[in-house]
C-alpha cells in the first residue's frame, strides 16, 4: 500500500504557478482568497500538516504549534520573522525559514523613494493640489528639505541598509549609521557610510531611516525622548517594522513641529494605522509595500517553496533548506522523529 502523502498549508493566496511546485512532493491545502486567521484556525490548519507556507500576518507560536505533531517546517514568505516564535518552534523541532537577499534591492529602492516623498512633501502637495487649493504659483508652495547635502542617518547596516546608503552616495549625502556591531572597514568604504553612536544618529541626521529587525529589545525605540533628540528640521522613515517606533510619541511631535515629516510603510497595529498619523498631513503613508514589486514577491514565494520543499526532505536540497532562521531545529527534528518511532 503507497505511503499517504504528507500534507502542507498554504496560509494565502500566492503565485499558483509557484505554489504548483509544492503537489510534486506533498497534498497542498491552500487558502483561495486572503484570510485574516484566527489563531484556533491556524492551529486547526496546523493541526495535521507536517509543513506551512505563510506570511508574516500569520501569528505562530506555542499555542498555535500544540496540538501539531506532524509539524517540522514553517516557510515564512519575508525577511522578518517576528511573527513567528522561534524558540518554541526550535524546541519543538520546527524549522523555520525566511526569504533574505532577493528583496534587498527593491526594498532599498523604496525606502530612498519614500525618504524622497517625505523630504520633498510630494503626497502633501498632490493631496493639496488634488484639493484645488492650488489657485496660483507662489515662491514659497510646499517647501521642503534637500536631500543633496544633507546627512542621511541608518539605523540598522544589514544588507538592506547597504543598499541605501549606497544610493544616498548617489546624491552627494553625507552618510552616518548605528549597528549593533560595527561593519568592517572595506564595507564602510563601498556604502561611504560612516559609524556613529545612537546619540549622534539622532542629533545628527537631517534625515533618519530604520532599517533595523524588530525584536522585544527594540520595542518603541524611537520613542519621545529619542524624537526630542532629534533636530525639528529632521525626517524620518520606518521601513522596518511598527513596534520599533512609539507611533504616539511621532504623532506628538509630528502635529507640534519638533519633527518636520515621516514616512512611514510599516504600523504597530497593521492594518490599523493610529488616527492621529492619518490626520497628518505631514506623513507618507504606504501599506507595508517596500518589497512589492511583481518579479521580487514572485522570488520570495520561490524560495520560500524552495525552502519548505527542502526543510521537510525533499527535492535536490533535502535537509539543507537554503534560508533557515534556526538550523538547529533541522537536527532536533530528526531526534524528535526517531524517539517518536522508537516509543
Amino acid at each position: 500500500m503507497a505511503e499517504a502523502r504528507r500534507r502542507v498549508w498554504v496560509s494565502q493566496p500566492l503565485f499558483d504557478d509557484i505554489v504548483e511546485r509544492l503537489r510534486a512532493h506533498f497534498d497542498v491545502t491552500q487558502v483561495d482568497a486572503v484570510t485574516e486567521h484566527a489563531p484556533q484556525a491556524i492551529a486547526e490548519s496546523l493541526r495535521d500538516s507536517a509543513g506551512a507556507l505563510v506570511t508574516l500576518n500569520e501569528r505562530i507560536g506555542a499555542a498555535e504549534i500544540a496540538g501539531a505533531p506532524q509539524l517540522r517546517a514553517i516557510a515564512n514568505v519575508g525577511v522578518g520573522y517576528n511573527n513567528l516564535d522561534i524558540p518554541a518552534l526550535t524546541s519543538a523541532g520546527i524549522v523555520a525559514t525566511n526569504t533574505p537577499d532577493v528583496l534587498t534591492e527593491t526594498t532599498a529602492d523604496f525606502g530612498f523613494a519614500l525618504l524622497m516623498a517625505t523630504a520633498r512633501r510630494i503626497t502633501e502637495s498632490e493631496r493639496w493640489l488634488r484639493e484645488g487649493k492650488w489657485q496660483q504659483w507662489s515662491f514659497g508652495t510646499m517647501l521642503g528639505a534637500d536631500l543633496h547635502g544633507s546627512t542621511l542617518g541608518i539605523l540598522g547596516m544589514g544588507r538592506i541598509g547597504q543598499g541605501i546608503a549606497r544610493r544616498a552616495r548617489g546624491f552627494g549625502m553625507r552618510v552616518l549609521y548605528h549597528n549593533r556591531s560595527r561593519l568592517p572597514a572595506d564595507v564602510e568604504l563601498e556604502t561611504g557610510a560612516a559609524y556613529a553612536s545612537f546619540e549622534a544618529l539622532l542629533a545628527q541626521s537631517d534625515h533618519l531611516v530604520l532599517v533595523l529587525p524588530y525584536s522585544p529589545q527594540v520595542h518603541h525605540l524611537i520613542d519621545a525622548v529619542a524624537l526630542a533628540k532629534m533636530k525639528p528640521t529632521a525626517t524620518l522613515v520606518n521601513i522596518a517594522r511598527g513596534g520599533i517606533v512609539d507611533e504616539a510619541a511621532l504623532a506628538d511631535a509630528l502635529a507640534h513641529g519638533r519633527l518636520a515629516a515621516a514616512g512611514l510603510d510599516v504600523y504597530e497595529g497593521e492594518p490599523t494605522v493610529r488616527p492621529e498619523l492619518l490626520a497628518l498631513r505631514n506623513v507618507v503613508l504606504t501599506p507595508h509595500i517596500a518589497s512589492g514589486s511583481l518579479a521580487t514577491r514572485r522570488a520570495m514565494v520561490a524560495l520560500a517553496v524552495d525552502n519548505l520543499i527542502a526543510a521537510l526532505g525533499e527535492g535536490p536540497r533535502a535537509g539543507d533548506p537554503p534560508t533557515p532562521v534556526n538550523p538547529e531545529a533541522l537536527v532536533a527534528g530528526k531526534t524528535i522523529i526517531a524517539k517518536r518511532q522508537g516509543a
